[in-house]
């Protein structure tokens, strides 16, 4: 489009050279006129070759104006392929050719040009200056806005992962303690573990369903337009009686207090808080060796904490551990904190405080 619009304007004002007085031979005329078709046409691949169009736009203006006696405006194809050297980001090419334009035309007005004067020179460095200044910018604008969009997709991409880490990683280590413990006590005791083994085996049966339940809402994020919504109910602070039950069944003593007045809390804020849970306890089933579990959740006017405490003989995870990175990642992206550690007497702690507006469920 801009390389029809440019020769459609560069062949009207050389059409004096087809209709007018005559100053030079037919044979130079046409070939000034294939020259100006090559210029216009090779604007088309500006914006994938840029340099190298710019360099052969200059390079066949410059024979134009050296071959033919009339002086048609064939200099605005440069200054458009100038414009896309500095829009593609090839700053110091569009300088460097720039000034190779205003020395070359420059030499030409010392030569004897009487067609371009000091002025006329004068306001050509003005336009080339614009011109690159303007690409540029553009340049400028379009790769912040590619770089905004692509934190955004890596932040989505983040949360997502968060999501499936701690829907999969807290059903599966039940999964994995639940079956090692059926193995065990069918190894041990081939007669009397088999109820104990049963039990066992249908915990495991429970907790994979439920883990599919849950990573089928998960993956309802990544659904397409017009896919049917998941069905399954956002996890929340009201489901952590699930979490208790499942650490239960894994061999946890475990017990809960909740402190406040409960009110609605924004979906965002409800989600991490159980996911921290979630994943606190899933940490003490793989590492802690603990016997007993307390989950406290505290209700205050526009913030609520929750706190997992246990006493196992070892930390939960390392504070610089990915699990703990995750959890804490996830409350200051909904400007929360989070504190993890060893606690006095042993044992270890999980805290995260996240403040919300109440009743701002959304």
């Amino acid at each position: 489009m801009v390389a029809a619009l440019v020769f459609v304007l560069v062949g009207v004002g050389s059409l004096r050279s087809l209709i007018g007085p005559r100053h030079e031979a037919w044979v130079v005329t046409i070939l000034c006129w294939v020259l100006l078709a090559a210029v216009c046409g090779a604007l088309y691949f500006s914006r994938r070759r840029p340099v190298a169009v710019a360099f052969f736009v200059l390079a066949a203006t410059i024979c134009h104006y050296l071959v033919s006696a009339y002086d048609g405006p064939l200099l605005v194809a440069f200054i458009v392929a100038l414009y896309w050297v500095a829009a593609e980001g090839h700053l110091w090419a569009a300088i460097g050719l720039a000034s190779l334009a205003v020395i070359l035309t420059g030499a030409g007005t010392l030569s004897g040009n009487e067609d371009v004067n000091g002025v006329a020179l004068f306001m050509l460095v003005g336009w080339l200056v614009a011109v690159v200044a303007v690409g540029w910018v553009r340049y400028g604008h379009q790769a912040y806005a590619l770089e905004r969009e692509q934190r955004a997709a890596t932040e989505e991409r983040l949360r997502i992962a968060r999501e499936l880490h701690d829907v999969v990683g807290h059903h599966l280590s039940l999964i994995n303690v639940q079956s090692a413990a059926a193995l065990r006590r069918l190894t041990r005791y081939p007669e009397r573990g088999t109820a104990q083994a049963e039990e066992a085996l249908g915990a495991v049966k429970e907790a994979s369903g439920e883990a599919l339940r849950e990573l089928r809402s998960t993956l309802g994020l990544l659904r397409r337009d017009g896919e049917e919504a998941p069905t399954a109910p956002a996890a929340g602070l009201d489901r952590i009686g699930d979490l208790v039950a499942s650490a239960r069944v894994a061999g946890l003593e475990v017990r809960t207090r909740v402190t406040g007045e409960p009110v609605p809390l924004p979906t965002e804020v409800d989600l991490a808080a159980y996911r921290i849970v979630q994943e606190s306890l899933t940490n003490v089933t793989r590492h802690a060796r603990a016997r007993e579990v307390v989950i406290s959740v505290e209700h205050a006017p526009g913030l609520v904490a929750v706190e997992v405490s246990d006493d196992g003989r070892g930390p939960a995870e390392n504070t610089t551990g990915t699990g703990i990175m995750g959890m804490r990642e996830r409350a200051r992206a909904l400007g929360g904190d989070l504190t993890a550690g060893p606690r006095e007497g042993g044992g270890f702690t999980v805290r995260a405080r996240f403040p919300h507006e109440n009743g701002a469920r959304r």
